[in-house]
């Protein structure tokens, strides 16, 4: 690790920068490609799919107050 620094330490400003935006989009990458992986999971999971269910019901609740309210009006 101490040779990979003094190498770094050796660039000139525009290599650290190229290695610094190389090694960003590699990590962004590995995050996202996890997220994703992981995303899939969640989502197939019943105990997630009650609790999304639950958590729309104030959603959808006031959306049919809104479509009654609608109704009414004609």
């Amino acid at each position: 690790m101490r040779r990979i620094i003094h190498h770094l330490r050796g660039l000139s400003d525009k290599q650290k920068r190229n290695v610094l935006h190389f090694s960003t989009l590699i990590f962004a990458i590995i995050l996202v490609l996890i997220w994703v992986y992981t995303l899939g999971h969640n989502f197939s999971d019943t105990d997630t799919k009650i609790k999304m269910q639950d958590s729309l019901k104030p959603f959808n609740n006031l959306k049919d107050n809104i479509v009654n309210e609608y109704n009414n009006l004609e």
